[in-house]
Formats: structure tokens, C-alpha cells, sequence
């Protein structure tokens, strides 16, 4: 019981984890996606 009692405990922490990360883009993709693109648009407009 208690091996199966810790397997749920480290279940738990793995998608706490997963689901902090996915959280954690969710709210920063506008911020990379707009760099992303604005890096872009300086590169396609480049005449160097």
C-alpha cells in the first residue's frame, strides 16, 4: 500500500509539473510569437 500510495504522489508531482509548464507558455506565447514575428519583419525588410 504504501509503494502504491508514493506512485500516486509522484503521478501527482509529474502533472502538476506538466501542467505548470503548459500554463507557463500559455501565457507567455503572445510575448514570444509577437518577438518572433517582429524579429521576422526585420529580417525580410533587411537590405544590407
Amino acid at each position: 500500500m504504501k509503494a502504491a500510495t508514493g506512485e500516486l504522489n509522484l503521478t501527482v508531482i509529474t502533472l502538476l509539473a506538466i501542467a505548470a509548464v503548459i500554463a507557463f507558455f500559455w501565457v507567455m506565447w503572445p510575448t514570444i510569437q509577437n518577438t518572433i514575428n517582429a524579429q521576422w519583419t526585420n529580417l525580410s525588410t533587411y537590405r544590407g
